[in-house]
Formats: structure tokens, C-alpha cells, sequence
């Protein structure tokens, strides 16, 4: 299986237990699981493709992603809890459980990734 689909995998458990803690949380679990899902999906696209060029653009893919991440993140919590106003604690619950495993989860692929010699001619 992919790292796209393990991350899309877990998110989803972290999603349905998220449910099962707070049955009329559906949109806060939902929101809270969907933004670092998608920037993890994005980034992990990023590093794949920099890694085929060699390990200093996968560096500076890296760094740039960190910096995006932070604008983007801190710009969707302000939005979520302070223009949605929603339920805070299972938002930021699921927010935090799937951030955190996303990033154990990258850092696994990524480690993988860097074991696994390049392609020729690339």
C-alpha cells in the first residue's frame, strides 16, 4: 500500500473514533482530520518528486513544506475556532491525533523512501 493510502486509511480511523466519542461531532472530527490530511498528501507528493532529483532538493522541498504548513495550519485553526465557531474540543482533538500521526507516518515513508536508491538516469 502507498503512503498516500495508509495516511487516507488512518485519517479515516482516527475519523470514525473520533465519531465514536462524540456522535454529534461529525463536522468538527471531519474538519479536524481533513486539512492535515490533505497538506500531508500534498507534501508527501512534494518529496517524492524532489527525491528523484537528489537529497538537496528534497531538503529544500522540506523546508519550504514546514514553512507552508505553518501559515496554512495557523490560518485554519483562527478560521475553525474563531469564525466557525465550532466545537472546540473534538476539533481540536482530531486535529492534533491525526496531525501527529501523519507526521509518524511520513516519517516512516520518508524513511523508506531514502533507503531506496533513485532511479537511473534521473
Amino acid at each position: 500500500m502507498s503512503a498516500i493510502a495508509w495516511m487516507v486509511a488512518l485519517s479515516s480511523v482516527v475519523w470514525v473514533g473520533a465519531k465514536g466519542l462524540w456522535p454529534a461531532a461529525g463536522v468538527e472530527a471531519g474538519l479536524g482530520v481533513a486539512a492535515p490530511l490533505l497538506v500531508a498528501c500534498g507534501a508527501w507528493v512534494l518529496m517524492e518528486r524532489a527525491h528523484e532529483r537528489g537529497a538537496e532538493a528534497l531538503t529544500a522541498t522540506m523546508i519550504a513544506a514546514f514553512g507552508v504548513k505553518l501559515v496554512v495550519f495557523g490560518a485554519y485553526l483562527a478560521v475553525v475556532l474563531g469564525v466557525l465557531k465550532l466545537q472546540p474540543v473534538p476539533f481540536v482533538a482530531t486535529f492534533a491525533g491525526s496531525f501527529i500521526m501523519l507526521h509518524l507516518t511520513e516519517a516512516y515513508f520518508l524513511r523508506r523512501l531514502l533507503v531506496r536508491p533513485r532511479r537511473a538516469g534521473v
